[in-house]
């Protein structure tokens, strides 16, 4: 009966995130459903059959395994540079000695895939299959499968040079795609987030966050083709931009390590400051506001001790409980989801799984299903700083599209919210309670 419940729960929560993208949809009449249905089709097919089929599982566990076991090679990298001052059972967890250096091991393995042309034959194998099945432009589905490998800015150069007469349409699934979900680089680091030293836990996490990325590919072209549906006539062309990284293998490398040492040290700059200016907002809610007001008293009789004083992740919270309710949480984590939404959205998603982790070390956040519903939703650059780094990052390869990454900032925002929520939501329908 529980497990009914949770489907019901989340085919009306599927229901109402596509509900709110056609209620902001520029053409409603000009919807394809048969794309919304066959995309649909192909999230679930995709995530049961990890579910379901050993088959498919122990693939994408061996995938995952194989992303332990570069974590695995990163550490020895990292001992050899930092030697005694990375063990753990001392120091504990340094968060920039030992999450920080797989961003950039990634990044150059990554670069080194790209340069030897395997990354591109596998991104080409998934917009085949999209494109076939969705009857969609070549170049949208290749940049929607390259981010589920790559960040949202590296994945549009491999359609570089359709980029320019791409439709709004188009450029919508680009940069939807691109908030959809999380570069390669960056998911290493959540498996170590939630998995921690646990072998077992990392595989699980691993799994879960690679099954993520796959079905966030066809939900963000069908949240794109919906918020902007395509008029125009598009090209079914399947042809990845042949320009390579690097003019050798070792340079291939040593850009892609120049390139995890930018994307580690912003990582680690946005966390400094972004947790500094929480504490600052918390710090005036609580004593300015809470404390005068009788707030904070308030706040924890009202959510049992879970929140104590009035605070910024109390206030997302409630915001965003609803939305966590309709992907699948148990009524007792509402709050604590709603803020951890809340903090992917607003702030960006490196502090929610930060804050994820903390929750489920400190014991408050442990259920099994939870955790796997809100690594879904939170896996994704759906925040209000990847608006920016849209506009900066694909205005400078496409100059033509700058005005439209501009307008359509706002809308690929919602839809790449709405993309990682309905995945979510699909996670939460086929795993049992």
């Amino acid at each position: 009966m529980e497990h009914l419940t949770n489907v019901l729960r989340g085919l009306l929560g599927l229901a109402s995130f596509l509900g709110l993208a056609v209620l902001f949809s520029e053409n409603r009449r000009a919807i394809n459903w048969r794309t919304v249905g066959i995309g649909l089709s192909l999230q679930f097919v995709f995530a049961g059959l990890v579910l379901y089929a050993p088959p498919v599982r122990f693939a994408v566990e061996a995938v995952g395994n194989f992303f332990i076991m570069l974590l695995g090679f990163t550490g020895e990298g990292v001992k050899f540079v930092f030697g005694s001052l990375v063990n753990q059972e001392k120091h504990g967890v340094v968060f920039g000695l030992s999450i920080l250096p797989s961003i950039i091991f990634f990044s150059a393995f990554t670069s080194a895939l790209y340069y030897l042309g395997i990354l591109q034959k596998i991104v080409w194998a998934f917009a085949w299959v999209m494109t076939k099945t969705m009857r969609l432009s070549g170049p949208e589905t290749m940049s929607a499968s390259a981010n589920i490998f790559l960040g949202q800015t590296e994945a549009p150069l491999l359609i570089k040079p359709y980029l320019n007469s791409m439709t709004r349409s188009e450029i919508l699934c680009v940069m939807i795609g691109g908030m959809a979900t999380v570069a390669g680089a960056v998911l290493i680091a959540y498996i170590s987030f939630l998995g921690g030293n646990d072998p077992a836990q990392q595989v699980i996490f691993a799994t879960h966050l690679i099954t993520k990325s796959v079905i966030s590919a066809p939900a963000a072209l069908i949240i794109a083709k919906i918020l902007v549906p395509q008029t125009e006539a598009v090209t079914t062309e399947l042809a990845i931009n042949k320009e390579k990284i690097g003019t050798n293998l070792l340079d291939a490398i040593c850009l892609g390590t120049t390139d995890g040492i930018r994307l580690a040290v912003n990582v680690g700059g946005m966390l400094i400051v972004f947790t500094a200016l929480v504490a600052l907002v918390n710090h005036v809610l609580s004593h300015w506001i809470g404390d005068p007001l009788g707030l904070n008293a308030w706040v924890a009789s009202l959510t049992g001790g879970a929140f104590k004083v009035f605070s910024l992740e109390f206030l997302l919270g409630m915001l965003f409980a609803p939305i966590a309710w309709l992907m699948g949480i148990s009524n007792d984590a509402l709050l604590q989801s709603g803020a951890l939404l809340g903090t992917r959205t607003v702030l960006n998603e490196f502090v929610a799984f930060i804050d994820l982790a903390k929750l489920k070390d400190a014991g408050i956040y442990t259920d099994p299903r939870n955790l796997m519903i809100m690594t879904y939703a939170l896996c994704g650059f759906a925040n209000i700083v990847s608006i920016g780094i849209q506009i900066g990052g694909i205005g400078a390869i496409a100059p033509a599209q700058r005005e439209n990454l501009a307008k359509l900032g706002v809308k690929a925002l919602l839809g790449g919210s709405l993309a990682c929520f309905m995945a979510a939501a699909i996670a939460g329908i086929l795993v049992p309670a």
